[in-house]
């Protein structure tokens, strides 16, 4: 089931429930600048078989409210959107599993909301304070993309950038690791634009302020249970960063997907929605 709600006067938020109503919430927060959408629907079904599954579009992102061209914010007012979901569906507490920015959403929600948050699960993220997106160390040929998002193209081209940047991110330049599809990612994008109802490139989580991120320390001292997805392949966050996360939470585990980079190809979804539901459902619920 598909709403909007709205989360302050000049705000609206997209918000999709899907699988078994009955069960315990699970919040989906996907990384900056992207939608709902780009969690995979494979992946959405096999969590809802156990959970009622909540994911949005983030301001500025899909059919959300596009409002930081008049009205700035930081990232941590994300955070705050997160929990104003929440709100809106009447949900008191739920499993959360973050991507990337959605990530360091997730840390913010243990360490201000701890109340609302079973369990968290990070894919592809660091700990707070841990990284600037503006640092060196990133591929040269990501960081150069970078620089044209939010560029004005047609939707070809922008299929394009998107498929390239999906790409860099999934990172299998050796052929090592995971196969990367282009056409699944293009599937992907399709599906995204014609959920947005346009191909403008969102770009406004990039220019959002960082400011109250730098709380890395604070990590220690959350009991929550937590999952850390190690996805050696990924070239933000990568597996340094996904050990030092672990490291810094109070009760975290640590497991690698071998190959896996900053995206959520067809061949990761089977194994990745196996620990994300062993972390959040007893192990009994998951085998019927």
């Amino acid at each position: 089931m598909e709403r909007l709600i709205d989360i302050a006067p000049d705000i609206r938020l997209w918000v999709e429930e899907s699988g078994d109503r009955t069960a315990s919430p699970l919040l989906l927060i996907m990384g900056a600048n992207a939608s709902g959408l780009t969690w995979p629907e494979p992946f959405v079904e096999a969590l809802g078989r156990h959970h009622r599954v909540i994911r949005y579009d983030h301001r500025d992102t899909g059919r959300s409210t596009e409002i930081f061209g008049e009205r700035p914010y930081a990232i941590t007012d994300l955070a705050g959107d997160a929990v104003a979901v929440l709100d809106a569906l009447g949900v008191e507490r739920a499993h959360v599993v973050g991507m990337s920015m959605g990530g360091m959403l997730a840390q913010l929600l243990l360490l201000d909301h701890p109340e609302r948050v079973l369990t968290a699960t990070f894919i592809g993220t660091t700990p707070l304070g841990g990284i600037s997106y503006e640092a060196p160390g990133f591929p040269p040929d990501l960081l150069a993309l970078w620089e044209e998002m939010g560029a004005p193209r047609d939707r070809e081209a922008e299929i394009d950038w998107r498929v390239r940047h999906w790409e860099l991110l999934h990172n299998n330049p050796d052929g090592t690791g995971i196969p990367f599809d282009p056409e699944e990612f293009r599937r992907l994008e399709e599906r995204i634009i014609a959920h947005a109802g346009h191909h403008r490139g969102p770009a406004a989580h990039a220019a959002a302020g960082t400011d109250g991120l730098d709380r890395g320390p604070e990590l220690a001292a959350v009991p929550t249970p937590a999952l850390v997805i190690d996805s050696p392949n990924d070239p933000l966050a990568g597996s340094a960063r996904a050990h030092a996360l672990a490291g810094a939470l109070g009760n975290a585990r640590l497991v690698t997907i071998p190959g896996m980079g900053h995206s959520l190809p067809g061949a990761v979804l089977p194994r990745l929605a196996e620990l994300v539901l062993g972390h959040t459902s007893p192990p009994a619920e998951v085998g019927e």
